[in-house]
């Protein structure tokens, strides 16, 4: 049976999901809170808050923002209350901008 392809990450990715690691790591110390004790808020095992503070690109994305959550490091420029407003904005967005993309097809100017 074939083994399957390890996934890659380009460099920015892989410092980004770093970065938030070691910043939900600091912000759990801050309020002195074990990893236990954030694994079993967040109903995960201890072994993988770890994972996620190393920045384990295989965890969730859901987990991460979650764990985030959990320890009050902001994700974005702005707190709970005004996501929704933000969500709102993109999606208003998104009602103008076409449903599909599709691959344009390339029309030859062959009129000499």
């Amino acid at each position: 049976m074939a083994k399957p392809n390890k996934r890659t990450y380009s460099a920015y990715s892989r410092e980004a999901m770093h970065l938030l690691g070691v910043s939900i790591r600091a912000e759990r110390k801050t309020k002195k809170m074990s990893e236990m004790e954030l694994a079993e808020r967040a109903g995960v095992a201890r072994n993988v808050v770890q994972r996620v503070e190393k920045g384990d690109m295989t965890c969730s994305v859901g987990l991460v923002f979650e764990l985030a959550h959990i320890v009050g490091l902001p994700l974005f420029d702005a707190g709970p209350g005004r996501l929704a407003s933000h969500i709102s904005q993109v999606e208003d967005k998104l009602t103008l901008l076409p449903r599909t993309i599709r691959k344009q097809k390339k029309v030859i100017d062959d009129d000499f």
